[in-house]
């Protein structure tokens, strides 16, 4: 696109196959245009995953549970994607996945999501918000198969 030259990428993760594939593709447009990439994993808190007859887990453990998961896509993605030469930073948030992505890409040009995560994680964070950061996003957003 003549005259569009990003230089904030927000790619959102979740750990699927999909979201792979779009931080790799976030990844060589921030190569092809010199830009910084935000890699971020948002995780919605679930609501009764401690089962019907436990009893809530502490916000300590909840909290520790929903970093740990987060850190673990951050980390696989950052191992399987090559980031050589990227200017990059990874960051987590808690809370409903398409709301944080739109309120990460205040200062973006772009907008980079996987069109569904996977499995459990599909749930609890990016996959089924594509739908909704595409009409609500204030950048441009690239929807990756």
């Amino acid at each position: 696109m003549e005259g569009w030259d990003p230089q904030r990428i927000v790619v959102g993760v979740d750990g699927s196959e999909q979201s792979i594939h779009a931080t790799r593709v976030a990844a060589s447009i921030a190569r092809a245009r010199s830009a910084h990439l935000l890699i971020l994993a948002v995780v919605r808190p679930p609501e009764g995953w401690w089962g019907i007859v436990g009893s809530p887990p502490t916000a300590e453990a909840l909290g520790d549970s929903l970093s740990n998961a987060q850190r673990e896509v951050l980390d696989r993605t950052v191992e399987v994607v090559d980031l050589d030469g990227i200017d990059y930073e990874t960051a987590e948030d808690i809370g409903e996945p398409s709301q944080r992505l739109i309120e990460a890409c205040s200062d973006a040009d772009l907008l980079v999501v996987g069109r569904r995560g996977a499995g459990f994680l599909r749930r609890m964070v990016v996959g089924s918000v594509a739908t909704h950061v595409v009409h609500e996003a204030p950048c441009p957003v690239l929807i990756v198969p």
